[in-house]
């Protein structure tokens, strides 16, 4: 099993960004299974849902990243 975004570090950070390092592991985890999903279907209406799940997850998980790194600046 793949170890969390910063797990070590989680401890030492404030409550705010515990919970933002949570919602990028989410994240990651919908990336994860958006992409196994679409590498198993065949159906072309799933393969597009799949594409666009895994964009939008992935637009998410950059946004994510960005006030997470704007949040450890202050």
């Amino acid at each position: 099993m793949k170890a969390g975004f910063l797990s070590g570090r989680k401890q030492e950070l404030p409550p705010e960004n515990q919970e933002l390092i949570e919602e990028i592991d989410r994240t990651r985890n919908t990336i994860e299974s958006a992409r196994n999903h679409f590498e198993h279907v065949v159906d072309p209406t799933l393969i597009d849902c799949y594409i666009y799940e895994l964009k939008a997850a992935q637009l998410r998980y950059q946004f994510l990243l960005r006030r997470f790194k704007l949040l450890e600046e202050l």
